[in-house]
């Protein structure tokens, strides 16, 4: 077993969960082989070209990422490991929010908009609802940020993505989202919440709602603040300056200040650790993928380790 590949008991967490055919190939075979091959290559940022041979050729380890990232395999897979977490309990749901901004590399840019159908992703538009341990055909890719955008977009840090998260107590990702590097960080609050999503093991509807949330100040805005209280969630969000002087200039028609628990706040940086695990990942920490939907898979493999080993 090479260095970063998983070991017994990783896969067997995963196995059960694997699809084990595709409409156009047939029956997959040698599973563990292609992790293994996508995860070093998650994690050293190599060429798909320059993979060791031990992993098998690389175009089938290529073409595997990409349908399971448009799919939702990877998705799939770290919610089911979420899953097993809060069956025993593993999950502290005091979550925090936040994102970071991703370089993108120059590999990244000029993804084709008009894509042939030798090049989409294979079986899109069918409408084939997937059986049982059969992978389902891909959906509209979950890029982010737009039709034809691909998560991509100009920043002070020049061509950038921007990776935006939710986190548990344990600094492990709940959710992902990717937008263009310029897309605001408030923009995203409702979208990453709203995709928690952990399932139960046995009859239950999945969780979705966290015991309480830390945000930081490019969350402190009203819309976000009447999201959380919709929702019932309990917050600590910092009052940004601008806002607490507009406030006080309103005397008592400006209200009460928002609560705000200093102690609960310090718990914030686990987000902040989260994002630190991920971009330990090179093909995370800068982006390669000219395609959003295969970069979030990146990403979501990248957590899914962060999981398998914390």
């Amino acid at each position: 077993m090479g260095r970063g590949d998983l070991t017994d008991a990783e896969w067997e967490r995963l196995r059960p969960f694997l699809p084990v055919s595709n409409r156009r190939c047939g029956r997959w075979r040698d599973h563990r082989q292609v992790i293994d091959g996508i995860l070093h290559r998650v994690r050293t940022g190599v060429h798909w070209r320059d993979l060791p041979e031990r992993f098998g050729p690389w175009k089938t380890v290529h073409e595997r990422h990409r349908l399971w990232s448009a799919d939702g395999t990877w998705e799939l897979l770290l919610q089911r490991v979420q899953a097993e977490a809060e069956a025993v309990g593993d999950i502290d749901w005091d979550v925090s929010v936040d994102s970071t901004s991703v370089r993108a590399h120059q590999h990244a840019a000029g993804a084709r908009t008009d894509l042939p159908p030798a090049l989409a992703p294979k079986g899109a538009g069918r409408g084939r609802t997937p059986g049982r341990n059969t992978v389902a055909e891909p959906r509209r890719p979950p890029g982010g940020g737009g039709a034809g955008s691909e998560g991509l977009g100009r920043s002070r840090g020049g061509f950038t993505t921007k990776v935006h998260l939710s986190a548990d107590g344990r600094c492990r990702p709940l959710s992902l989202i990717i937008t263009p590097g310029q897309r605001a960080d408030c923009t995203q609050f409702g979208p990453v919440l709203d995709k928690i999503r952990v399932p139960r093991i046995g009859p239950g509807r999945p969780r979705k709602k966290p015991d309480s949330l830390a945000a930081d100040k490019a969350y402190s805005n009203g819309p976000c603040r009447e999201y959380l209280r919709r929702r019932g969630i309990p917050h600590t969000i910092p009052e940004k300056t601008d806002s607490q002087a507009a406030r006080l200039r309103k005397g008592s028609r400006g209200g009460r200040p928002p609560a705000f628990d200093e102690e609960r706040y310090k718990k914030r940086n686990t987000v902040e650790r989260a994002i630190n695990k991920l971009k330990h990942a090179r093909a995370v920490a800068t982006r390669y993928d000219k395609r959003g939907y295969v970069y979030l898979g990146t990403v979501t493999a990248a957590a899914l380790v962060i999981w398998l080993r914390t």
